[in-house]
Protein backbone atom coordinates (compact mmCIF):
# COMPACT_ATOMS: atom_id res chain seq x y z
CA UNK A 1 0.00 0.00 0.00
CA UNK A 2 1.74 3.11 -0.99
CA UNK A 3 0.78 5.86 1.30
CA UNK A 4 3.02 8.95 -0.55
CA UNK A 5 1.79 12.16 0.00
CA UNK A 6 1.19 13.21 -4.03
CA UNK A 7 1.54 17.10 -4.00
CA UNK A 8 -1.67 19.19 -5.56
CA UNK A 9 -3.62 16.56 -6.07
CA UNK A 10 -5.34 14.89 -9.06
CA UNK A 11 -7.53 16.88 -11.52
CA UNK A 12 -10.22 14.37 -9.81
CA UNK A 13 -9.88 15.88 -6.42
CA UNK A 14 -9.56 19.60 -7.01
CA UNK A 15 -12.95 21.71 -7.69
CA UNK A 16 -12.62 24.80 -9.29
CA UNK A 17 -14.50 27.84 -7.60
CA UNK A 18 -13.19 30.48 -9.79
CA UNK A 19 -10.88 31.58 -12.95
CA UNK A 20 -9.28 34.79 -13.34
CA UNK A 21 -9.56 34.88 -17.89
CA UNK A 22 -8.74 38.31 -17.77
CA UNK A 23 -5.35 37.23 -16.85
CA UNK A 24 -4.72 34.88 -19.66
CA UNK A 25 -5.29 37.80 -22.02
CA UNK A 26 -3.48 40.32 -20.36
CA UNK A 27 -0.36 38.76 -19.33
CA UNK A 28 2.41 35.92 -20.80
CA UNK A 29 1.66 33.05 -18.14
CA UNK A 30 5.64 32.16 -17.29
CA UNK A 31 5.72 29.81 -13.88
CA UNK A 32 2.76 28.77 -11.86
CA UNK A 33 2.90 28.36 -7.89
CA UNK A 34 0.46 26.56 -5.45
CA UNK A 35 -0.35 28.81 -2.54
CA UNK A 36 -3.06 27.99 0.65
CA UNK A 37 -5.49 31.01 1.64
CA UNK A 38 -5.64 32.07 5.30
CA UNK A 39 -9.58 32.58 5.67
CA UNK A 40 -12.22 32.68 8.66
CA UNK A 41 -15.02 30.03 8.70
CA UNK A 42 -17.84 32.64 7.06
CA UNK A 43 -15.21 33.23 3.97
CA UNK A 44 -14.63 29.64 3.58
CA UNK A 45 -18.89 29.13 3.47
CA UNK A 46 -18.62 31.48 0.62
CA UNK A 47 -16.20 30.22 -1.71
CA UNK A 48 -17.67 26.43 -1.64
CA UNK A 49 -21.31 29.04 -2.61
CA UNK A 50 -18.66 29.96 -5.71
CA UNK A 51 -19.42 33.56 -3.87
CA UNK A 52 -15.88 34.61 -4.74
CA UNK A 53 -14.03 37.52 -7.57
CA UNK A 54 -10.75 37.22 -8.99
CA UNK A 55 -10.53 40.08 -11.59
CA UNK A 56 -8.63 42.51 -9.66
CA UNK A 57 -6.93 41.07 -7.65
CA UNK A 58 -3.05 40.57 -7.61
CA UNK A 59 -0.06 39.40 -5.15
CA UNK A 60 2.81 41.01 -3.30
CA UNK A 61 5.67 40.09 -0.82
CA UNK A 62 5.72 42.47 1.64
CA UNK A 63 8.00 41.68 4.97
CA UNK A 64 8.71 37.97 4.03
CA UNK A 65 4.96 37.21 3.14
CA UNK A 66 3.21 36.24 0.48
CA UNK A 67 -0.33 39.02 0.39
CA UNK A 68 -3.64 38.64 -2.05
CA UNK A 69 -5.15 42.21 -2.64
CA UNK A 70 -8.63 42.93 -3.69
CA UNK A 71 -10.21 39.51 -4.06
CA UNK A 72 -13.97 39.81 -3.30
CA UNK A 73 -15.25 37.22 -1.09
CA UNK A 74 -19.16 38.19 -0.51
CA UNK A 75 -20.61 38.02 2.89
CA UNK A 76 -22.00 34.70 3.72
CA UNK A 77 -26.15 35.37 3.99
CA UNK A 78 -26.17 33.44 7.18
CA UNK A 79 -23.49 35.24 8.85
CA UNK A 80 -22.87 38.42 10.83
CA UNK A 81 -21.94 40.34 7.54
CA UNK A 82 -20.77 43.38 9.47
CA UNK A 83 -17.28 41.79 10.62
CA UNK A 84 -16.16 41.26 7.31
CA UNK A 85 -14.50 43.18 4.45
CA UNK A 86 -15.43 41.80 1.45
CA UNK A 87 -12.15 43.26 -0.12
CA UNK A 88 -9.91 42.82 2.89
CA UNK A 89 -5.83 41.55 2.03
CA UNK A 90 -5.33 38.04 3.14
CA UNK A 91 -2.17 36.05 3.90
CA UNK A 92 -1.31 33.13 1.43
CA UNK A 93 0.92 29.88 2.95
CA UNK A 94 3.92 28.26 0.70
CA UNK A 95 7.04 27.69 2.17
CA UNK A 96 9.80 29.68 2.61
CA UNK A 97 12.38 28.43 0.08
CA UNK A 98 9.56 28.95 -2.88
CA UNK A 99 8.84 32.70 -1.54
CA UNK A 100 12.24 33.62 -2.10
CA UNK A 101 12.50 31.92 -5.03
CA UNK A 102 9.53 33.87 -6.38
CA UNK A 103 11.09 37.48 -4.50
CA UNK A 104 14.12 36.77 -6.31
CA UNK A 105 12.25 36.46 -9.74
CA UNK A 106 9.85 39.76 -8.80
CA UNK A 107 13.48 42.26 -9.00
CA UNK A 108 12.68 42.16 -12.21
CA UNK A 109 10.07 44.89 -13.23
CA UNK A 110 8.47 44.08 -15.65
CA UNK A 111 6.84 40.74 -13.62
CA UNK A 112 3.89 40.65 -11.53
CA UNK A 113 2.20 37.26 -9.24
CA UNK A 114 -1.08 36.95 -10.57
CA UNK A 115 -3.77 34.61 -9.23
CA UNK A 116 -5.25 32.65 -12.17
CA UNK A 117 -7.45 30.24 -10.02
CA UNK A 118 -9.26 29.32 -6.79
CA UNK A 119 -10.05 25.60 -6.23
CA UNK A 120 -10.51 23.52 -3.51
CA UNK A 121 -8.44 20.32 -2.51
CA UNK A 122 -10.56 18.08 0.02
CA UNK A 123 -11.74 20.98 2.11
CA UNK A 124 -8.52 23.43 1.23
CA UNK A 125 -9.05 26.52 -0.51
CA UNK A 126 -6.05 27.07 -2.57
CA UNK A 127 -4.78 29.28 -5.00
CA UNK A 128 -3.03 29.29 -8.22
CA UNK A 129 -0.44 31.79 -8.61
CA UNK A 130 1.17 33.15 -12.09
CA UNK A 131 4.50 34.86 -12.08
CA UNK A 132 3.49 36.85 -15.19
CA UNK A 133 4.80 39.63 -17.49
CA UNK A 134 1.98 42.10 -19.33
CA UNK A 135 0.99 42.39 -22.71
CA UNK A 136 1.16 45.66 -24.96
CA UNK A 137 -1.72 46.04 -26.99
CA UNK A 138 0.06 44.70 -30.26
CA UNK A 139 0.71 41.25 -28.64
CA UNK A 140 -2.96 41.51 -27.73
CA UNK A 141 -3.75 41.83 -30.88
CA UNK A 142 -1.95 39.49 -32.54
CA UNK A 143 -3.37 36.81 -29.97
CA UNK A 144 -6.84 38.12 -31.43
CA UNK A 145 -5.68 36.86 -34.92
CA UNK A 146 -4.12 34.16 -34.24
CA UNK A 147 -7.24 32.77 -32.62
CA UNK A 148 -9.56 34.11 -35.73
CA UNK A 149 -7.37 32.13 -38.05
CA UNK A 150 -7.41 28.79 -36.22
CA UNK A 151 -11.20 29.13 -36.03
CA UNK A 152 -10.89 29.78 -40.31
CA UNK A 153 -8.88 26.85 -40.78
CA UNK A 154 -11.15 24.68 -38.36
CA UNK A 155 -13.68 25.69 -40.57
CA UNK A 156 -12.21 25.05 -43.96
CA UNK A 157 -11.65 21.45 -42.73
CA UNK A 158 -14.88 20.17 -41.65
CA UNK A 159 -16.22 21.18 -45.09
CA UNK A 160 -13.26 18.99 -46.84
Amino acid sequence: MNRSKKRGGSLEDKVIIARNRKAFRDFFILNTYEAGIVLQGCEVKSIRNHRLNLRDSYSRIRNNELLLYNMHISPYSKSRAEDINPTKTRKLLMRRREIDKIAGKLTDRSLTLVPLRVYMIKNKVKVELALAKGKARRDKRRDIQNREHEIEIKRALKKY
